[in-house]
Formats: C-alpha cells, sequence, structure tokens
C-alpha cells in the first residue's frame, strides 16, 4: 500500500542544550553552518545546514523544560546526526577539526543515504554525537 508520499532527506533535527551560544558556536565556526531564524521567546534557534536545518532549544526555554534533562555521556536525546559534507579532503578536514580541539572519535566507510562513503565522528560540546560523512565512493 502506498504512503501517497515519498521522503526526501532530513529536514531537520533538534537538540537540547544547556549551552546555547557554546553549542551555536560550533555549528556555525566548525561546520559552516547560518543562523537562519531566531525565536527567542521559546528558546529556539535554527541554523541551515546545506539542505536541512539543526534545530537548537535551550533547556530553559518553552521547548526544551518539556525534554528534562540535558544530553550528555549518561544521557541522550539522540544518538547521532550524520551531516554530509563535500568535499571530503581528509587532510584538510583533519587540519580543521584539530585547529579547533575537536577530537575524532571513530572513523571510516559507511554507508548513508547516497551511498557507502568515508566518514568521521565527533562530538559537539553536548556531547552529542555527529557523523561528518562524504559523498559515495567509485
Amino acid at each position: 500500500m502506498s504512503s501517497g508520499f515519498e521522503i526526501t532527506g532530513i529536514d531537520h533535527i533538534v537538540l537540547r542544550t544547556p549551552q546555547l551560544a557554546v553549542t551555536q558556536a560550533f555549528y556555525e565556526e566548525i561546520l559552516g553552518c547560518v543562523v537562519e531564524r531566531v525565536q527567542a521567546e521559546i528558546g529556539l534557534t535554527q541554523l541551515r545546514a546545506g539542505r536541512s536545518l539543526i534545530d537548537l532549544i535551550t533547556l530553559d526555554g518553552v521547548l526544551g523544560r518539556a525534554g528534562g534533562a540535558a544530553a550528555g555521556v549518561e544521557g541522550r536525546n539522540v544518538d547521532h546526526i550524520c551531516l554530509g559534507i563535500v568535499p571530503f579532503d581528509e587532510p584538510q578536514l583533519r587540519a580543521h577539526l584539530a585547529a579547533h580541539g575537536v577530537e575524532i572519535l571513530d572513523e571510516g566507510l559507511r554507508y548513508g543515504a547516497e551511498g557507502e562513503g568515508p566518514s568521521f565522528y565527533i562530538r559537539d560540546p553536548d556531547g552529542n554525537t555527529v557523523e561528518l560523512k562524504g559523498p559515495p565512493v567509485s
């Protein structure tokens, strides 16, 4: 039976943060996201990430209070998010992350929405795991 629709990709993800400025800086300065919209009255900052959005909500805001304790090593609000990136210039990417003190937790070829390609796992300042995934390899 047809659903009447098809999934086109990840539209947005929502991450709860106790430190909006630090987390926002991570996604802007290290990963290159851009603030698209802010709704301070509900504690929401929306960052453009390619075709998708990463929404950051403060723990003390209207949206954040509904979720309980903050994410961290012992409790996560997501397993990980995967951001497709191009190009996946491994030496340049390693140097960029190292320059910002960001550790690569794991790396390898992994299967994703566009096929199997290289990826690095890193953590944002709130302990959320972020996968940076390159395009498929031939």
